[in-house]
């Protein structure tokens, strides 16, 4: 291994000689207390940065051991970590100056959410830093001496302030500590209280704009009603009061502008943990949900819609079902059921992005257009034996459609963004409103053992024959990414709330169409196999070099599902 004396010489050497001379650098370099480790060299000055980190054992960090112990404090003081990096890499960014990228200092850069990244991991002996810098160059000319500035004068400093406990102020640590434990007390306590989310009074739900992830100032904390106000003992925080999401059927409902989709939102994004100040820190939902809509023109492949679809005009099989351009029922039938594969125990679900048709039938349509003409039975019919018989709850936003007031066990009356428990009223009003008999098909849970395939790729003008055809993806950020010549759309899948997550699912997707679908290996097969990886060792498993880069963020299990789901192949 070189030092950092080593390192001062290459640059010196390298000064002023054209920009390939700078992969002479690649290499590890102990700076006494750390090591600076250059995993790879970017091309030119104007190409994607360079890709570095920093590795310091965990004896010279000297985080209390307690912080390191459980994983969702591991990762709230990664993230903590990872926050203060960033902004100090901010601070020295560009200052050294060249043609380009030259000078670029960045690290990911977080949101609200709180999730595992490989910016900032520790491991059993060391904390691991990631991070990118645009090495410099006039025109395609070295400038070593600018180089020099940055990793033996700015980086050294940063290191210093951001990654040695003795350089924190503990408080901050502590706090961060704390809210991760009264976080996971809570997700504990829904289990054992059977339900599918809390949300804490005084929480601030709505957001500074709609591409602001800042809480709105002035806006209305929020307050549970009497009657499904639940009080939880947290260890770092006393006990805390807020309104439990029970277990069943929740119908949303409201005015328009009252708060009904931001509440659905805060549901929704409660899988994750928040940061301190967010106002949703203590919005906790089951971590399994998922959020539904539907998506015209989605690809569906072999899936068992037959609980919501059957008896097609031209007698196609609904039980292993495949389009590569959905209708909006359709691709909502599969949503729920490819959710179920997934393994949701709770789903979200907003009228005003739901099919029409897939969600209800009202009474004068029925009498106009017989059953035995309708193949489509809504999910009105179905959100009952979903819960008694697959034991998987519901949330729904509803501003138009009475039908949902029959079958919630629960309905929240947003006012103002206020809730207000309206159930006893409205199950009385049922009674003088009754539904039209319905005699939906018997309900059966979706029986498919779907074989994972792969696109046919496209051979290159470059490929040799007999060469295997080596798979590139690109990222679009949140919204999707490509890989070899098919586009993956992941614009609603509204749970993907970073485009880091993006990026790892197309990493997992290529690692999967490489190595695992073989025409005999079923898609839960393939997810669960990914997901036992991840776990065990990190997203650094399907990486392809030697090195795992900043920019990649771990998604849920669902997400995963979610992303092989809209893989397009024939």
């Amino acid at each position: 291994m070189y030092n950092k004396i080593d390192l001062k010489n290459k640059l010196e050497s390298i000064h002023r000689k054209s920009y390939p001379a700078y992969k002479s650098l690649r290499g590890s370099y102990t700076f006494g207390d750390f090591v600076l480790s250059i995993d790879h060299v970017q091309g030119d000055p104007f190409a994607a940065p360079s890709s570095l980190h920093v590795e310091l054992p965990l004896k010279k960090a000297g985080f209390p051991e307690k912080y390191l112990e459980k994983r969702h404090t591991k990762t709230a003081l990664e993230d903590l970590i990872l926050r203060s990096f960033s902004k100090a890499l901010d601070q020295y960014s560009f200052k050294a100056k060249g043609s380009g990228k030259s000078g670029l200092i960045s690290t990911s850069r977080p949101g609200p959410e709180i999730m595992r990244r490989t910016a900032v991991e520790f491991n059993n002996i060391a904390l691991l830093v990631r991070f990118e810098v645009g090495f410099p160059a006039n025109g395609r000319t070295i400038n070593a001496q600018e180089l020099e500035k940055i990793l033996l004068e700015f980086l050294p400093q940063i290191v210093k302030t951001c990654l040695f406990y003795q350089s924190w102020e503990k408080v901050k640590i502590q706090a961060c500590y704390e809210l991760a434990e009264n976080q996971q007390r809570i997700r504990e306590v829904l289990e054992e209280r059977k339900l599918v989310a809390f949300c804490a009074n005084g929480s601030i739900l709505p957001r500074k704009s709609g591409v602001s992830e800042l809480p709105m100032t002035g806006s209305v904390p929020f307050t549970a009603p009497d009657s499904m106000t639940e009080t939880v003992e947290l260890p770092h925080r006393g006990k805390v009061t807020g309104m439990a999401v029970p277990e069943g059927i929740t119908l949303i409902v409201g005015g328009g502008y009252h708060g009904k989709s931001t509440f659905l939102e805060a549901l929704q994004n409660g899988v994750y943990n928040h940061i301190g100040g967010d106002g949703r820190e203590l919005v906790i939902t089951d971590n399994t949900a998922v959020k539904l809509r539907a998506e015209d023109g989605r690809s569906v492949r072999n899936v068992d819609i037959s609980m919501f679809i059957n008896d097609l005009p031209n007698g196609r099989d609904t039980t292993c079902f495949s389009t590569m351009d959905a209708s909006g029922s359709t691709s909502q039938a599969a949503g729920v059921v490819e959710s179920m594969e997934a393994g949701t125990r709770l789903l979200l679900i907003d009228e005003d992005t739901s099919a029409t048709n897939f969600m209800v039938r009202d009474s004068f349509m029925q009498r106009v257009i017989c059953r035995e003409k309708e193949p489509i039975t809504p999910f009105l019919e179905r959100a009952r034996d979903l819960y008694e018989k697959a034991s998987i709850s519901t949330v729904l936003v509803a501003g138009s459609s009475g039908a949902f007031f029959h079958i919630a066990d629960t309905v929240i009356q947003m006012d103002n963004y206020r809730p207000v428990d309206i159930t006893a009223a409205t199950h009385k009003l049922c009674s003088e409103y009754p539904l039209s008999a319905a005699e939906p098909p018997a309900f059966h849970m979706p029986d498919s053992h779907r074989i994972m395939t792969k696109a046919k790729a496209a051979p290159s003008r470059h490929s040799r024959p007999g060469q295997q055809e080596r798979l590139k993806t690109k990222v679009h950020g949140k919204d999707g990414f490509s890989i070899g010549k098919t586009e993956v759309d992941l614009r609603y899948i509204e749970q993907l709330t970073d485009s880091e997550q993006t990026a790892s699912l197309a990493l997992l997707l290529k690692y999967a169409v490489e190595h695992l679908i073989d025409r005999k290996h079923t898609l839960p097969e393939i997810v669960a196999y990914l997901d036992t990886q991840l776990h065990k060792q990190g997203l650094a498993f399907f990486s392809e070099g030697n090195y795992i880069p900043c920019g990649y963020a771990m998604p849920r299990i669902q997400e995963i599902y979610s992303c092989f789901n809209r893989y397009r192949r024939p």
